[in-house]
């Protein structure tokens, strides 16, 4: 029988997914199609509205080899396991003669555990195990969570948190879940055959595709106990986020809270003397670290290497004394023990890699000022070290073994993919010589026409924004377009406190139109209003940048206040750019605007999300226009008709809005 052939599978899949076959998807397929035949490698460009899962899971299916797709959102991951992959199955089905299975696969912590749920969770401050359903009032908020987990462990299937709704507080969840580290192993535990992440593996190790995250997906490259199953082909979706989430997999951080912690959780299954040594040394450390100061440190200090010191060898003994006591007076002790254990270990690790120093690592202090909400529940200061690049660990644990595709709206900067490709371990594309990966990049384009259906707007004739300086004129010139709109205005600063600013001044300036901010509810329920009202504006930072879909007549002016270059005391950061000069490179261009090209290539990304779909990305910052990188800046960007003009851009935003307006009359 004749092989299907690639155009009509992805025929029937994009009918059955009720698509429009797009020449871009098409081009897509055929480029993934060719590379995992080749064992290559391929970065594919593919622009908003392409139907780039498609493009990417057609040819991956058809072929036959067992694929892990990677993600960095949960959004994606449920888009591809509740709705692409269940009808591009059944679509395919009929041609390939084959119906392939597909599973999702997370970190262990996002599933449920029964062993906490039935038994309790070992507590820091006293013997034995501590029942959270007993101690919490049943009318308080942890209470009323605590009782919906107990009764929803009757019924899932998945145990995972993600299939919860409406979901519960970090808080709740963390008495109902382990980390690896803290977990008893199936063969130990008493619920291991029921277990949710074991079973979540094993239905992994059966399937033709698995479903994963980037962090998932760092941790089983790093770590080198295997966490996915063997596979042929690797395909990384919202591949620009890649690099810094295998960055945060790889940083480590020690915080006095942290290690008092290991002390507690420690103390009562270690003889006293070896107690008392890792409270010393946790002492010692609190004390050195009262005194840090935010910023980089080049070289470690002799007080702080002395306290590491300590609380690396005391973390040793009670390591090793952990693992030869047994204490039958400690209720559940394996589960106790693991949890100190997994503590201890922590603390050891992070302590032995700041005092072996590394010239590959950047260490530093972070104060975290305390303030309100769940993210700031810890103040004082943290000491961190990260690597200072990912990229060899990439090219040596990624690309070796299998194909991997890597694909996003926004992987080619500036004009080309070496940019990126150089962030990933990649040599500049057709660069050969042994052991080079081999690669290439391909930009599909987008179905929008972008000089139609949307304005670049720069304001140049407002003065250069200054660290901390006052903005005034930006906040006139936003307030202006934001009445020429008629509000629907998505709202992207560099930092947290410039959109508490501009929100504040703003709902004084324009109260008709309401202003919602980032930190005031689930970012998820921020959407939903700001998409129901096209009055309705929305403001915040990062997030925001690359987690919005909004398309219609509530989102229509994108704002950017102004180019977002990575703070100059961002230690890692600063550090990457150093070590690009001292290379011989420009560390200017290689790592801040390379950086600050990715987030506004994703930010503007954010207006034009469907064929209909009209309006102005406006950017709040005249370097854009004047700078000698402005130019680089722009190549990265969707190709909106470009002007500085502000009385074109005001008269266009009311048009758009007349229009809008009269379209749902």
């Amino acid at each position: 029988m004749t092989k299907p052939s690639l155009p009509d599978l992805l025929h029937a899949a994009v009918s059955a997914v009720g698509g429009t076959e797009r020449p871009g998807q098409v081009a897509m397929a055929e480029a993934v199609a060719e590379a995992i035949d080749d064992n290559s490698h391929l970065l594919v460009q593919a622009g908003t509205g392409t139907g780039k899962s498609l493009g990417y899971l057609v040819p991956a299916l058809a072929q036959g080899e067992r694929v892990v797709v990677a993600t960095a959102t949960l959004a994606l991951q449920r888009q591809l396991v509740e709705r692409d992959l269940p009808r591009t199955v059944d679509a395919l089905h009929p041609q390939l003669r084959r119906r392939p299975q597909f599973a999702m696969l997370k970190g262990r912590s996002n599933y449920l555990c029964l062993h906490r749920l039935h038994e309790g969770v070992p507590q820091d401050e006293e013997e034995g195990l501590f029942d959270p359903f007993e101690a919490a009032v049943p009318t308080s908020k942890l209470g009323q969570d605590l009782m919906r987990l107990r009764d929803w462990s009757d019924e899932t299937e998945t145990g995972d948190r993600d299939d919860l709704t409406p979901g519960v507080s970090d808080r709740a969840w963390a008495q109902v879940s382990v980390s690896s580290r803290e977990c008893l192993g199936a063969s130990k535990c008493a619920y291991g055959a029921e277990c949710f992440a074991e079973a979540a593996r094993e239905r992994a190790k059966l399937a033709d595709v698995v479903v994963t995250n980037h962090a998932l997906l760092a941790i089983d490259a790093i770590e080198g106990a295997p966490v996915l199953p063997e596979h042929e082909v690797l395909i990384v979706d919202e591949a620009h986020e890649l690099v810094s989430r295998v960055t945060g997999v790889a940083t480590g951080e020690l915080t006095p809270g942290q290690v008092n912690r290991a002390v507690r959780r420690s103390a009562k299954l270690v003889d006293e003397k070896v107690a008392d040594q890792l409270q010393t040394a946790a002492e010692g450390f609190e004390r050195v670290m009262e005194l840090a100061l935010p910023g980089r440190l080049e070289e470690i200090p002799e007080d702080l290497a002395y306290a590491l010191m300590a609380l690396r060898d005391a973390a040793r003994a009670v390591i090793t004394a952990l693992g030869s006591t047994r204490d039958r007076s400690v209720q559940d002790e394996d589960a106790v023990r693991k949890q100190a254990m997994a503590s201890v270990e922590t603390v050891h690790g992070v302590a032995e890699r700041i005092t072996q120093g590394s010239e590959y690592d950047v260490v530093w202090y972070e104060r975290h000022e305390p303030r309100g909400g769940a993210a700031y529940r810890h103040s004082g200061a943290s000491l961190r070290v990260a690597p200072l690049t990912v990229s060899g660990l990439l090219r040596e644990k990624l690309f070796t073994e299998r194909s991997v595709v890597l694909a996003s709206a926004t992987l080619k900067l500036g004009g080309d993919f070496n940019g990126v490709g150089a962030s990933l371990g990649l040599a500049p594309e057709g660069t050969t010589g042994d052991d080079l990966p081999v690669w290439k990049g391909i930009d599909v384009g987008s179905p929008f026409d972008y000089p139609r259906q949307g304005i670049l707007y720069v304001a140049k004739h407002l003065s250069r924004p200054a660290r901390d300086g006052d903005r005034g004129d930006m906040l006139d010139e936003l307030t202006e377009l934001m009445q020429a709109a008629g509000g629907r205005t998505l709202g992207l600063f560099s930092s947290m406190r410039a959109a508490q600013q501009a929100a504040e001044e703003l709902r004084t300036r324009v109260p008709e139109l309401p202003i919602l901010l980032q930190g005031e509810d689930t970012l998820g329920e921020l959407i939903k209003n700001f998409a129901a009202d096209p009055k309705t504006c929305l403001f915040g930072t990062l997030s925001l940048w690359q987690g919005v879909d909004v398309p219609g007549p509530s989102c229509q002016l994108v704002v950017m206040d102004k180019i977002p270059f990575p703070r100059p005391d961002d230690p890692l950061m600063s550090a990457r750019q150093k070590a690009v000069e001292e290379a011989g490179g420009n560390g200017f261009m290689a790592v801040a605007a390379t950086h600050a090209a990715l987030l506004m290539a994703q930010g503007a990304g954010r207006l034009v999300r469907a064929t209909g779909d009209r309006g102005v990305v406006a950017v709040l910052d005249p370097r854009l226009a004047t700078a000698r990188y402005g130019s680089y800046l722009k190549a990265s960007l969707p190709d909106f008709w470009y002007t500085t003009d502000r009385n074109q851009v005001r008269k266009s935003l009311a048009a758009i809005d007349a229009a809008s307006k009269a379209a749902n009359a």
